[in-house]
């Protein structure tokens, strides 16, 4: 059996809301309890205001339980908030052997370090200037750095990560992969649920304070989908009508078949989606459709569907996934979005759709210019089909 290097037995966080005696007690966590293995990756999932950040900065040590107990063993490395543990009047290169101290490392192996820090961060011309005049993006990237390259036995990152530039975000990825492989125990917030379930070995999802799904990165990321379909209105339908609709979509990943366990993916390069789903009844006509946004999430700059040269989708069957695979993704290097729905070629109808936090990241590769169709084939693979036999399988092109 593993040893455990995170523990958190019965913990509960309250807070008062307001400065008057009597103020209303928050429960901002109750009752939590998480063991995390040595060497393992957990991801920690759920809408704002769930917890998350809290079980965090309890974890840090940046504020204490109001009940319950925490045990950790090794250094802590942690990536909470912007600049979190940065002194306002050191420079960068003070305050990365300040840091590098308070994880108990001699000052011979900070230096040993030090390029590969700042070389990361991408702060060489700022290095010796005071932090308190870095921007956020300069303040995260060299936070960052130093988390991720001071050896810690314990990285926490939340999703400050976010504040990053699209390059430095897959870079950090890219980095909390290899940290991993190297036997970091990890603890990831993120909303990219992509890079929860590339990321890590297990998950949780928060709500409210209390955790209400563990398992799998997978399952966790399905309940946590249902749970906002439960809670929000498909476009133009009721929940109602949604979930009576015979088919849900439960999960979109997404990898790179020449790199399977890649985090970010090549432009120019190939890219196979896939979209799962769990049906109550038989469907005998519908369309899966794929949709790229841009990096607000909002900017639609590109759709595939099924239907596309002909081949609808008849699904028989309690579930399935039907991938989509791309040739040659035409998309530049940077930060965007997936988004997925179930149309019923009858009637027009959406019959499911999928709004989970799905980043796409985007490296350099054999760029192309920007296309509005992107190529692609797409297959329907059967729930219970070991070998990825294709039931269908279409070969779609622009018309013309």
């Amino acid at each position: 059996m593993s040893a455990i290097d995170v523990s958190v037995q019965n913990v509960s966080k309250e807070y008062r809301l307001g400065a008057a005696r009597g103020a209303a007690p928050f429960w901002a966590l109750r009752d939590v309890n998480v063991d995390v293995p040595r060497g393992s990756s957990l991801g920690v999932i759920g809408r704002n205001g769930a917890g998350k950040s809290t079980l965090f900065k309890l974890l840090a040590g940046i504020t204490a339980p109001s009940a319950g107990r925490i045990v950790l063993h090794g250094r802590v490395a942690a990536l909470i908030e912007v600049g979190s543990g940065f002194h306002p009047e050191l420079t960068g290169r003070e305050n990365v052997f300040l840091s590098g101290s308070l994880l108990g490392m001699k000052r011979r192996e900070i230096a040993a370090k030090l390029n590969r820090i700042v070389e990361f961060a991408g702060v060489e011309r700022f290095i010796d200037t005071p932090v308190k005049w870095y921007s956020s993006g300069m303040y995260v990237r060299l936070g960052f750095a130093i988390a991720a390259h001071l050896e810690p036995h314990i990285l926490l990152v939340d999703e400050v990560l976010a504040v990053g530039d699209a390059e430095f975000q897959s870079r950090c990825l890219q980095r909390i992969q290899e940290l991993k492989t190297q036997g970091t125990t990890n603890l990831f917030i993120s909303h990219d649920l992509t890079a929860i379930e590339r990321l890590c070995d297990h998950a949780v999802l928060l709500d409210r304070g209390e955790i209400v799904s563990r398992g799998t990165p997978a399952d966790v990321v399905a309940t946590y989908h249902r749970r906002i379909i439960a809670h929000a209105n498909a476009p133009g339908e009721s929940v109602a009508a949604a979930l009576k609709s015979g088919v849900t979509l439960t999960n979109l990943s997404m990898f790179d078949p020449l790199s399977p366990g890649a985090i970010a993916y090549r432009s120019g390069g190939p890219l196979v989606v896939g979209l799962k789903y769990e049906a109550t009844r038989t469907l005998p006509a519908i369309e899966f459709e794929l949709r790229f946004y841009a990096a607000d999430a909002k900017t639609r700059i590109g759709t595939i569907r099924t239907s596309e040269r002909g081949g609808d989708v008849h699904v028989d069957e309690p579930g399935g996934t039907l991938e989509f695979e791309i040739e040659s993704l035409p998309l530049k290097p940077g930060a965007y979005y997936l988004g997925a729905l179930v149309r019923d070629l009858a009637t027009g109808k959406t019959l499911a759709w999928w709004d989970g936090e799905t980043r796409l990241h985007v490296t350099d590769g054999s760029a192309r210019s920007i296309e509005h169709y992107i190529p692609h084939t797409w297959r329907h693979v059967h729930a219970d089909a070991g070998d990825r036999t294709p039931a269908v399988s279409v070969r779609s092109r622009p018309a013309g």
